[in-house]
């Protein structure tokens, strides 16, 4: 029997761990686990802008904090050289090319995508790379994506039904800032790490078609994927992520580890009651058809976490 392949649960660092954080590292953790695969902390640290050293080693600490442990653990950034060879290859296919279109410019347009934002029209897609490459590019890189519809469901029966080049424009692949972006980093990552199944939250469930269509342009085996409910916040009248509210640094000095992992276990459908537990507990009788489904609001009073709906 081959031996499982690994689970990763991959954070980024432009922020502290919050509740959400938290649900999504217990799921990977406890799947993991389960199946008696290797565990895998990956570190995603490619934005300059917004990734610091104080969120990249909060985050070690407080998935240890909540009892998660790890067989391996990987910051992206020392990642590079494997994502310059992969720009190498695509542009080795006349895939890459540069873009002067600015953010302002897009948004402009106003066709919505189905990741929240806005989509790219793919103004640039007849322009070519300058002498000496994607290297020498001073604009952002974009990746030619084939008009190709992905049609299938996720692990969970999510629908995952788009045409990216249309729906969401061709991906930038390489910044102006020259950081590496995110589709073509976790492409890259999770294959080379052996990784066949990518456990995450609902709202990256938009990215997995044109990750898919990455890995089949790459030559890469393409992994199954589980998107998994969210925990919300009211924000300004509407519901988003619940990160801006409390952030696990907070949650500390409020909650002993147990009693928080017993709190998200319930709302997760894993325990009848919110009772203080381990991780370790939750292992036994970890599986996924007791996991809910539909999303749940949540709200931190200054005290306590309390669920809404």
């Amino acid at each position: 029997m081959p031996h499982p392949s690994p689970i990763r649960f991959a954070p980024s660092t432009t922020g502290y761990a919050h509740p959400g954080t938290l649900l999504s590292g217990l799921l990977c953790w406890l799947h993991a686990r389960a199946l008696g695969a290797p565990t895998m902390l990956r570190l995603e640290n490619l934005d300059p802008d917004r990734c610091r050293p104080e969120y990249h080693h909060a985050m070690i600490e407080d998935l240890a904090w909540f009892g998660l442990d790890w067989d391996e653990r990987v910051t992206q950034s020392d990642r590079t050289p494997a994502h310059e060879a992969a720009l190498d290859v695509l542009a080795d296919r006349g895939l890459l090319y540069p873009c002067s279109c600015s953010r302002a410019r897009i948004k402009t347009l106003g066709r919505p995508a189905p990741d929240g934002g806005f989509a790219y029209d793919n103004h640039c897609r007849q322009r070519r790379l300058p002498p000496g490459g994607w290297r020498a590019c001073t604009e952002p890189v974009r990746l030619r994506l084939p008009d190709t519809r992905i049609q299938c469901a996720d692990q969970g029966g999510l629908m995952l039904d788009q045409q990216p080049a249309m729906e969401l424009g061709d991906p930038v692949v390489r910044r102006r800032d020259r950081a590496m972006a995110y589709h073509l980093a976790v492409v890259v990552d999770d294959a080379d790490a052996g990784i066949r199944e990518i456990i995450r939250g609902r709202d990256l469930a938009p990215a997995a078609p044109v990750q898919m269509l990455i890995h089949h342009l790459l030559d890469l085996p393409v992994p199954a994927y589980r998107h998994h409910f969210l925990l919300l916040e009211h924000h300004g009248g509407k519901l988003a992520k619940l990160h801006g509210a409390v952030d696990t640094q907070t949650l500390r000095r409020h909650f002993e580890p147990e009693a928080l992992v017993g709190q998200i276990a319930h709302w997760a459908g894993l325990l009848e009651h919110p009772e203080p537990c381990r991780p370790s507990d939750l292992i036994a009788n970890f599986s996924w058809t007791r996991i809910r489904v539909n999303d749940l609001t949540v709200t931190w009073d200054g005290r306590q976490l309390l669920a809404i709906s």
